[in-house]
């Protein structure tokens, strides 16, 4: 059976992530309020801003950003946008 949240970013009852994407109490939160949804668009989105940004995962102060951008991203505040991004058209 699949297991459900209400997602804190879409506001609606969704598929909840199979596990905890952290340890700790922050993982628990994100396993308990994110859907698998909004953890993939999160996904993508942290994959744009890391590539633009020219981020280093290695900085701790990039891997800071990220858990604050993340949080305006799941909440529907203003975020960290990839400028000039086009996606690539749909076939």
């Amino acid at each position: 059976m699949t297991r459900t949240v209400m997602c804190r970013k879409f506001k609606e009852e969704l598929e909840g992530l199979d596990k905890p994407p952290y340890p700790g109490p922050k993982g628990q939160e994100i396993y308990d309020t994110i859907s698998k949804k909004a953890w993939q668009a999160w996904i993508e989105h942290q994959t744009l801003i890391i590539n633009e940004k020219h981020m280093s995962l290695m900085d701790p102060n990039t891997r800071k950003v990220l858990a604050e951008e993340m949080e305006k991203f799941m909440d529907g505040e203003d975020y960290i946008k990839a400028e000039g991004y086009v996606p690539p058209p749909k076939a």
